[in-house]
């Protein structure tokens, strides 16, 4: 009843990696020709950083934490 029942589990296992890794391929390639310059790049990163510092002050003004 159980012969090979580790060997299933362990492809099920490899195809959710397998799936996911290609999903994540697939969302971020776009990101390639952006990284091939670097003042594009350094400017995406920039952004990135710019984005996440925005939304940190903005939620801690939001629920009045202090920065100090």
């Amino acid at each position: 009843m159980f012969e090979g029942f580790w060997n299933n589990v362990s492809n099920y296992v490899r195809y959710f990696v397998t799936t996911l890794l290609g999903v994540f391929l697939n969302a971020f390639s776009w990101l390639q020709p952006i990284f091939k310059r670097r003042i594009t790049s350094i400017a995406f990163i920039a952004l990135l950083v710019g984005i996440l510092v925005f939304i940190s002050f903005t939620l801690r003004a939001m629920l009045g934490l202090s920065t100090t």
